[in-house]
């Protein structure tokens, strides 16, 4: 069964349950700044699940499916084995305050014995075996309710291995929220080899601050299963990269290779196949190569698979046949990869050459390294910062070769090093902080700027950086070309109309995941998420963002907004330098 079949029997199967089909969203999450990426098929409902938006009004039903785009950077370093993947599809049905755990069992089950036609007895599942209370609070009781109803769907001979909090309870997401037992499809090899084929998660309790749960209401329903898994288990192949959704880059990878046939390591074409196929789809959802946040997830896989080429002696500048081979597999079903395949290509292959010069010249330089320090099998953090900063090698990478060579690595040397250089560089720029009245106009006018640019250029616009003086304001955006003149002219606009309607600039102190939930932006995530409390400001309903100020009390206070210049500051990201009307 071919993976284009598998997805359409998936879907009509789900359609004939009365669930509406429901694209997949973006890779980039569009209103949710507490993750880098999309990570599952339930991450786009969440807003309805909470109650946040009324799922009838948009969808005209509380039953969903669809097959989403997920990336997930945890197993990352496990990619080459039989199974694990970075970039996935998720095949999802849900129930937002419909149907609960009996149709959830008795359909999965309908699905994979009827539909796909697995053998039962190459299956089993999980349930949820309880939690006892800790220190009098948080016992949650045994999942007896799927126990019973797998035993009534699949048979009593069915057999059900019971699970701790660990591997079978979902949630919450932050300290307090909707959460839940889940149950597990587990497929079975004839080599006796075990996979997660279907997981099952019923969302039916809600953990306050102190740890406490309550019944939910209305209860909820997320289910996931990888198609690359469904798609291995089906077409019987020895692992998920011989399945046709990886077959067609392995063998091009592997044409490309002068290793000679007897020298090539599979585990090197599978990374390369996996990672191409990941930046693939996360460079056509606007994600640019970068030092930080998402950029770094695409540029560090995109340096894995230049890496892994040069181990299969892969010659010049290669990843780009591999995408148009992604794409022949996928241009079907996501007909944007082939409207966009130029600019994939584009990006991906700048990162290609800019990486591949850094490669030779780490790689000598780390060489050297394991010759004088053979005895001692250990790469000293101040070696590895010389190796990134001098050389431009990451520190991954260095970590990760040294791994094969028997070496470690001072990971918190390398750190202190890194400490040592932004300590520098803050005394560097003492000499720049200037009075807050005259910053506060500026700061404001980067807030609005940086909404306007999102609605003239899209949401994929996030900002990248900026600097003040009481002259000029420097923002900086990631964005992949130059802004024609009309476009500068509606940010213009856009900035002036709020000036003018002189709103109040508010400024609220609450928490980062109330903050994520108005829907703020933020720069600096990782900052925020560690602070107790943040500090939004808001501008009427146009923009929302974390920030440590100074802003003025309204808009009105800018006076006017004038873009004076734009410029290129390297691969897909953009630089305005603008003035307010009172400096």
């Amino acid at each position: 069964m071919s993976h284009t079949e598998i997805r359409k029997k998936f879907v009509d199967f789900f359609v004939r349950k009365d669930h509406k089909l429901v694209p997949s969203s973006s890779l980039v999450p569009e209103d949710d700044p507490s993750v880098l990426l999309t990570t599952a098929g339930v991450q786009q409902f969440k807003p309805y699940m909470l109650n946040q938006k009324d799922v009838l009004k948009d969808f005209g039903t509380r039953r969903l499916c669809s097959i989403q785009k997920s990336f997930r950077t945890s197993d990352i370093d496990e990619v080459g084995d039989e199974h694990h993947l970075t970039f996935f599809e998720m095949l999802g049905n849900f129930s937002i305050g419909d149907y609960f755990k009996r149709e959830a069992i008795e359909w999965a089950w309908e699905f994979l014995t009827k539909e796909c036609q697995l053998n039962p007895k190459n299956m089993y599942v999980t349930v949820f075996a309880g939690d006892p209370p800790k220190d009098g609070q948080g016992g949650i009781p045994e999942d007896r309710e799927s126990i019973k109803l797998w035993k009534e769907v699949a048979g009593k001979d069915i057999r059900i291995k019971k699970l701790g909090r660990k591997d079978n309870f979902w949630g919450p997401t932050g300290s307090s929220g909707p959460c839940g037992p889940c149950s597990e499809i587990i497929y079975v090899f004839e080599n006796g080899q075990e996979t997660e084929l279907w997981n099952l998660v019923f969302t039916e309790l809600y953990q306050d601050e102190k740890g406490n749960f309550a019944p939910l209401e209305p209860k909820n329903i997320d289910t996931g299963m990888g198609l690359e898994r469904l798609a291995w288990v089906l077409q019987k192949t020895p692992t998920v990269f011989e399945t046709d959704l990886f077959r067609p880059i392995l063998k091009a990878a592997e044409d490309l290779a002068e290793v000679g046939q007897e020298k090539i390591n599979p585990r090197c074409l599978r990374i390369i196949a996996d990672h191409v196929r990941a930046a693939t789809f996360l460079a056509a959802d606007g994600v640019i190569p970068a030092n930080s946040e998402r950029g770094y997830v695409l540029r560090r896989i995109i340096r894995r698979a230049v890496r892994y080429g040069q181990l299969l002696d892969i010659s010049g500048v290669f990843l780009g046949q591999l995408v148009e081979k992604t794409i022949e597999i996928y241009g079907e079903q996501h007909p944007y990869l082939l409207e966009k395949q130029n600019k994939i290509c584009e990006v991906i292959e700048a990162e290609e050459r800019r990486f591949g010069q850094t490669l030779k010249r780490g790689l000598r330089e780390l060489e050297k390294k394991f010759k004088v320090q053979s005895s001692k099998f250990k790469i000293t953090g101040e070696e590895a910062f010389k190796l990134y900063d001098t050389y431009g090698f990451p520190l991954d990478l260095t970590v990760e070769i040294a791994k094969e060579r028997g070496f470690t690595v001072d990971v918190a040397g390398f750190e202190e090093e890194m400490e040592k250089q932004r300590e520098r560089a803050r005394r560097a720029k003492k000499f720049k902080e200037y009075p807050p009245e005259k910053i506060a106009p500026l700061h404001t006018a980067t807030h609005l700027l940086n909404q306007a640019l999102r609605e003239v250029l899209g949401s994929e616009v996030h900002q990248a950086g900026q600097d003040l003086t009481p002259e000029r304001l420097r923002f900086d955006f990631t964005f992949d070309r130059k802004l024609t003149e009309e476009e500068i002219r509606k940010v213009e606009e856009i900035v002036n109309a709020w000036i003018k309607k002189d709103v109040p600039v508010e400024c609220l102190e609450t928490t980062y995941e109330e903050a994520v939930k108005e829907g703020a932006q933020a720069l600096f995530v990782e900052r925020y998420k560690q602070a107790e409390r943040v500090t939004m400001y808001k501008i009427d309903d146009f923009s929302k963002e974390l920030c440590a100020g100074p802003h003025v009390k309204s808009t009105g206070e800018i006076g006017g907004f004038k873009i004076i210049k734009q410029e290129s500051v390297g691969q897909g990201v953009r630089r305005i330098y603008a003035k307010t009307a009172n400096v």
